[in-house]
């Protein structure tokens, strides 16, 4: 058997002959129409923290970063229910549910960045001359060279 690699195609090409690939990105479509309508009902504050999953046989599925918001909106539910029944698109809804999901974190830690002034350079390079154990020595010194100039 013999590998054949699949001829590159246009994004069109491929969006027009697949069906199922076509129902996804009408559905993705959707969802992202509903989240803009939802954000106009959402307070600023909790805009960034709360997306719409699913909507579903009535229910309204949102996503909520931590729980300290999906508690303000709980508290928030049933005037965030009765203002989007008045919206056509979410005239059959009646339930909001809502689930904590925090984001994944970076498996990367951040890069570490040590800034010192000069002068507290000069009192570690001070430090290190008065040492007497040599490996504290060049610790400290290496930590001198940090020092902004």
């Amino acid at each position: 058997m013999s590998y054949r690699p699949i001829k590159a195609q246009k994004t069109d090409t491929v969006l027009h002959n697949n069906a199922s690939l076509q129902r996804l990105v009408a559905r993705a479509q959707i969802i992202d129409r509903l989240q803009v309508l939802l954000n106009q009902y959402l307070q600023p504050a909790v805009r960034p923290y709360c997306r719409l999953a699913t909507y579903q046989d009535g229910t309204l599925t949102l996503i909520v970063s931590d729980g300290h918001w999906a508690t303000r909106l709980r508290y928030q539910q049933k005037r965030l229910l009765q203002q989007l029944q008045s919206v056509p698109e979410f005239n059959q809804l009646s339930r909001i549910q809502f689930k904590v999901r925090p984001p994944s974190q970076p498996n990367t830690p951040p890069p570490r960045s040590i800034e010192l002034s000069e002068q507290a350079g000069q009192m570690i390079q001070a430090s290190a001359e008065a040492t007497r154990d040599p490996v504290l020595r060049k610790a400290l010194e290496r930590l001198a060279q940090h020092a902004k100039k």
